[in-house]
């Protein structure tokens, strides 16, 4: 590489330059997608790998967080890396996935097929090793790979890529860890997969100070690779941005990837008219005051509009693919077995009575049911006769099979997808994260919000996913406060994905990112037991935000007195209105025809806060109207210039505002009604303060800008804040 082209590189946040090799484009064209594709998944490959460490240096250390939509390609993201880094010369490559073996399974197995491990015409480019737990068996495959490998005499085609699938468990990372303690891995490349990252990864007992075990063993892994770089790969990225920035886990770089165009998410879910979600009814909602004794309407309303779709779906697909339909009712098995007996009975009912004559009374009202199902399913979707499917009904019914899915059994079950076309899966914890539901269109969750994490209510939707050509299919059933909890979920994602592509596109590191971001009241970002800081979860809403007046360092003084000159001297001004008996303190200019972006941009993002709280309170206070600007380009706000002409003194750590006048109850106001009500109740108000400072009975500092704005109610929004020392 030339000293400009790594310049160049340097300038753009990266390390070094990965290149494509056979591996990655053998990847690539396997994969069947478009070439539009094809092009973006590899160079978001080679931006990811290039912000990591460079394979050709000794020893170096990386931990990046890549941020996906949930259900949207992160798999494919990271296989992309992981071929490309075996093209650029890594050793070995890790990928901790999944907390249950048949989510271990699932990955590694989907690894194999997608790096066309078991292709003979392809050579013995990888190793494989799933779970190693014995230095006599993998030590020495790993021993004997890498001398190889790292021989540079050794014609390429003989050299190997060690492939490791761990579970995330701590005793199977632990053993991986012993095993790679007792090699010499100096001058070995090495990159670490961390799927579900913000997931059992993180230390569960920092809040503590003590150190979870799955946590410790990962540190332990790290700690035997003197080389590598570590990618966290998430959907739900709030408690890997919360932590400890000193924490080994923090992300210093990000990557937020972009689906393909045939993404359904959240916008398209959760959007105002959405024709995809139904609502459940609270009376059918289970719960400890509400137990339920019979299968919900809302229940068998979506086990028939499911049955419609695979009844379509099964004849026009020439019995390929799949249709599945997932039930999620609760965390609790107990409730899982009480809806899949449901569900099998109504299954198998409803199967006995096609089987009926046409003429029977049975038969007849079931299928004016299903005829009902139709017509609302043919809303979305462009669907045959309801005369030209009723034949149909009896093999798709024949062609669809009933499963728990948890670990009441003490195993939780895999699924063949090849072995039926349509699924219905009754589940909890087992269907959240990381779970892939083929053919996903008809979610049945009864189930409310829990304890409001925002990460884990999001990881519930699996109903997202590449699904375009079938959304009119789908349907989402759930309670009023999970979808309120969903709907809130779409704007705080959508804000911190914009903040987190503007820390990447800038370069910069993630640590020098402030920790703020909407998210509403009723969610938690994630599990308190991971945070080291707390944090402020806060709404301005018919308002002030007044900072408390500290004693600032004269520097800041003159800073703030220039920033707040400079912004003055823009606005034309003129005197306030008021009571003929005000005094000098209580009289003001003003100028009511401010953009809300001048204030924003020429005052606000400018002037410096002192203290802990005023930091975070002036952080929120400008999340607040980022978001006003964001919604309306003209709002405009009124702007006042506080007693010009008297100088207002205050003790340090005193209230800045002043009361009412006259104060007695009879008269309160007449005269000067208060600071507080310095303000237009509907539009943002800002009021310039100058004060001299004083502690005791001496003035200590003159001439103080303080501003102190309101926010009114129809621009309010939730934020969280957090400020680690």
């Amino acid at each position: 590489m030339s000293l400009e082209t790594r310049n160049d590189f340097i300038n753009n946040g990266m390390n070094w330059s990965p290149e494509k090799g056979k591996e990655t484009e053998a990847f690539l064209e396997q994969s069947g997608m478009p070439d539009g594709a094809k092009e973006k998944l590899l160079e978001d490959a080679i931006t990811i790998l290039s912000r990591g460490v460079s394979p050709e240096i000794e020893n170096g250390q990386e931990t990046g967080l890549i941020v996906g939509y949930v259900q949207s390609g992160k798999t494919m993201s990271f296989e992309t890396v992981v071929a490309l880094a075996r093209d650029n010369g890594f050793h070995i490559v890790i990928v901790v996935a999944g907390t249950s073996n048949p989510l271990l399974a699932q990955s590694s197995s989907r690894l194999k097929k997608d790096l066309g491990l078991n292709d003979s015409k392809r050579g013995r480019r990888w190793v494989q090793l799933e779970n190693p737990s014995s230095y006599d068996t993998a030590g020495q495959v790993i021993r004997s790979t890498l001398s190889i490998s790292k021989d540079s005499s050794t014609e390429d085609i003989y050299k190997q890529t060690i492939l490791i699938t761990v579970l995330k468990n701590h005793k199977r990372i632990n053993k991986l860890a012993e095993i790679l303690e007792a090699l010499d891995l100096n001058g070995t490349s090495v990159l670490i997969i961390d799927d579900e990252a913000d997931q059992v990864s993180l230390n569960t007992g920092v809040s503590q100070g003590e150190e979870s075990a799955t946590y410790g063993c990962l540190m332990r892994l790290r700690k035997a690779l003197p080389n590598h770089t570590y990618l966290q790969y998430t959907a739900t990225p709030q408690a890997p941005l919360l932590i400890s920035i000193i924490d080994s886990l923090s992300p210093n770089f990000v990557k937020v990837l972009e689906p393909g165009d045939a993404y359904v998410g959240g916008r398209d879910f959760f959007g105002s008219n959405s024709a995809y979600i139904n609502i459940i009814p609270p009376s059918e909602v289970p719960t400890k005051d509400n137990p339920l004794s019979h299968p919900p309407s809302s229940l068998l309303d979506a086990l028939r509009i499911f049955m419609v779709g695979v009844t379509v779906g099964i004849s026009e697909s020439g019995n390929t693919g799949n249709r599945s339909m997932l039930v999620h009712p609760s965390h609790l098995t107990s409730q899982h077995k009480e809806y899949y007996g449901w569900v099998r009975s109504i299954f198998d009912e409803w199967h006995r009575c096609l089987a009926l004559r046409d003429d029977d009374p049975d038969k007849i009202d079931l299928l004016s049911e299903f005829r009902e199902s139709y017509d609302q399913l043919n809303t979305t979707a462009a669907l045959p006769s309801f005369d030209k499917i009723i034949n149909s009904f009896s093999i798709a019914f024949k062609s669809t099979q009933i499963v728990e899915v948890n670990a009441r059994t003490n195993k939780t079950p895999a699924i063949d997808w090849q072995h039926k076309y349509g699924w219905i899966l009754v589940g909890g914890i087992a269907v959240d994260r990381g779970f892939t539901v083929e053919g996903l269109t008809v979610t049945y969750m009864p189930r409310g919000i829990g304890v409001g994490n925002a990460d884990t209510i999001q990881q519930r939707a699996r109903f997202f996913g590449y699904k375009k050509s079938y959304l009119g299919f789908c349907r989402v059933y759930l309670e009023q406060s999970t979808l309120d909890a969903f709907r809130n979920y779409v704007t705080h994602e959508e804000d911190i994905r914009r903040q987190l592509k503007e820390i990447e596109v800038s370069n910069k590191s993630l640590n020098s990112w402030k920790r703020a971001f909407l998210l509403d009241l009723d969610l938690k970002p994630c599990r308190d037991s991971v945070l080291a800081f707390d944090y402020m979860h806060t709404k301005f809403s018919d308002k002030w935000v007044v900072p408390k007046i500290t004693y600032p360092s004269e520097a800041v003084v003159i800073e703030n007195k220039n920033t707040v000159s400079e912004f003055l001297n823009r606005l034309s001004m003129r005197c306030d209105e008021g009571h003929v008996d005000r005094t000098e303190t209580q009289k003001h200019y003003v100028c009511d025809n401010v953009l809300v972006s001048d204030l924003f941009e020429n005052l606000l993002v400018k002037i410096r806060v002192t203290g802990n709280s005023n930091s975070q309170n002036n952080t929120a206070l400008l999340l607040h109207l980022a978001k006003a600007i964001e919604r309306d380009s003209t709002e405009s706000c009124i702007v006042y210039r506080m007693s010009p002409n008297e100088k207002r003194v205050r003790n340090v750590d005193s209230y800045l505002f002043q009361g009412a006048y006259p104060a007695t109850h009879a008269r309160r106001g007449e005269i000067y009604p208060g600071d507080s009500s310095i303000k237009d109740n509907e539009r943002v108000s800002v009021q310039i303060h100058f004060i001299d400072l004083k502690q005791g009975d001496k003035i200590i500092i003159s001439n103080v800008p303080v501003v102190a704005v309101w926010i009114p109610r129809r621009l309010a929004c939730s934020i969280i804040i957090q400020h680690q020392s």
